[in-house]
């Protein structure tokens, strides 16, 4: 991030960022732990422009995979724990205390976190609303919930068979089998499911116990939070949207 802007929000950052972003993601196969740990930072910035330093604070990570997050929210002095319920995605060594949990039902009290954070798994639940009760319930009152996902009508919406999505999840899926000689890791209905802006901003503003503080394009260098308020391009320009929600008092 760049700095705040207008009442503490933050400015749009730079356009040397998004492509800094968009370079490590083009090369995610080839060198995955580079990708993911600048991701990571990035996001890291995010939180902290939002709700200042996570020193000495706890930052729960649903759905980090390999733990790059948990361990940059580590290195910035946070009390940070990760729950993924797939153990294929913790490759490697997965940070010392991972737990193995599902993110509909996690095993924490009620307001354990100060900040809980889930990037880019909401797409990949079957359930999204109730997925994000939970993140809810664990985040104490007043703090901070930080979400971001891939919305389906997004050029990347069909993840890596994207963009080709657009002509039906089958057709994309075997296009992709045919080129890489692989089946896709993703199948829609199974572990990718459309998921879209308007109808999880409308579902988010109908609950009582969340006010949204943020809702922009993730990895846009402009107009981050102005084309998210237009309905229909919204779904095809934001690419992934960043939703930064602060806990009601109870």
């Amino acid at each position: 991030m760049s700095g705040r802007g207008r009442a503490g929000v933050p400015k749009d950052p730079s356009p040397r960022r998004s492509l800094a972003l968009f370079r490590a993601f083009m090369r995610e196969q080839d060198d995955p732990d580079a990708c993911y740990a600048l991701l990571a930072r990035d996001a890291a910035d995010q939180v902290e422009a939002y709700d200042g330093p996570v020193t000495g604070r706890v930052v729960v990570d649903v759905g980090g995979g390999g733990g790059h997050f948990t361990e940059e929210f580590r290195r910035r002095g946070a009390d940070a724990f990760l729950f993924e319920p797939d153990p294929r995605e913790l490759a490697g060594r997965p940070p010392e205390g991972t737990v193995l949990a599902d993110g509909y039902l996690l095993p924490l009290r009620d307001g354990a976190a100060d900040v809980t954070f889930s990037s880019n798994v909401l797409e990949h639940v079957a359930d999204p609303q109730t997925f994000l009760s939970e993140l809810v319930r664990v985040t104490r009152p007043g703090g901070l919930v930080y979400v971001s996902f891939t919305n389906w009508l997004s050029p990347w919406g069909g993840h890596e068979w994207a963009p080709w999505h657009y002509l039906g999840a089958e057709r994309a899926r075997a296009r992709y089998r045919r080129r890489t000689g692989r089946p896709a890791k993703h199948t829609l209905g199974e572990n990718l499911f459309p998921v879209h802006i308007g109808t999880t901003l409308r579902q988010v503003r109908d609950r009582a116990d969340v006010r949204i503080v943020s809702a922009r394009s993730r990895y846009w260098p402009f107009l981050t939070e102005a084309v998210v308020k237009v309905p229909g391009l919204r779904e095809f320009a934001t690419w992934n949207l960043l939703l930064i929600l602060r806990r009601c008092p109870e």
